[in-house]
């Protein structure tokens, strides 16, 4: 019989991993809005992925805040990651012309917040892969 929950993480962390991936081709490319909001994808599909292995499912939320506070009510050690939950402010602000006070995204963010949130990512995923080796 083949593990459901386990065949939804593969697929969901596996995702994650090439946003990732996405993110570092973005800053790369000078392209720091994009590499923000593809590390925050990344970690959103990352604790979505560990939550399905738990069997949870309805996760319709895009917070990694809420996915984190969730996935660390029965893990503790993903408590490190919180200060992840900054990834939150890039899923919005990122995308769209009026999703910031002054400007369009492309012009606002920088190589130092693309980085930032390349290693919130990174380090999230890092964790999720750490406790789910099988």
């Amino acid at each position: 019989m083949q593990d459901n929950n386990r065949t939804a993480f593969e697929k969901w962390f596996s995702q994650s991993e090439y946003d990732l991936k996405a993110a570092k081709r973005s800053m790369a490319q000078n392209d720091y809005e994009w590499a923000c909001f593809q590390s925050q994808q990344s970690a959103e599909k990352a604790l979505k992925a560990y939550l399905m292995l738990k069997g949870k499912r309805d996760l319709m939320t895009h917070s990694v805040y809420a996915l984190l506070k969730e996935a660390t009510a029965n893990e503790k050690t993903l408590e490190k990651c919180m200060d992840c939950k900054a990834l939150d402010q890039y899923y919005i602000s990122t995308r769209y012309p009026e999703g910031l006070p002054d400007g369009i995204p492309h012009d606002f963010y920088k190589e130092g917040d693309a980085k930032k949130c390349i290693s919130y990512a990174g380090r999230l995923l890092s964790a999720i892969r750490g406790l789910t080796r099988k």
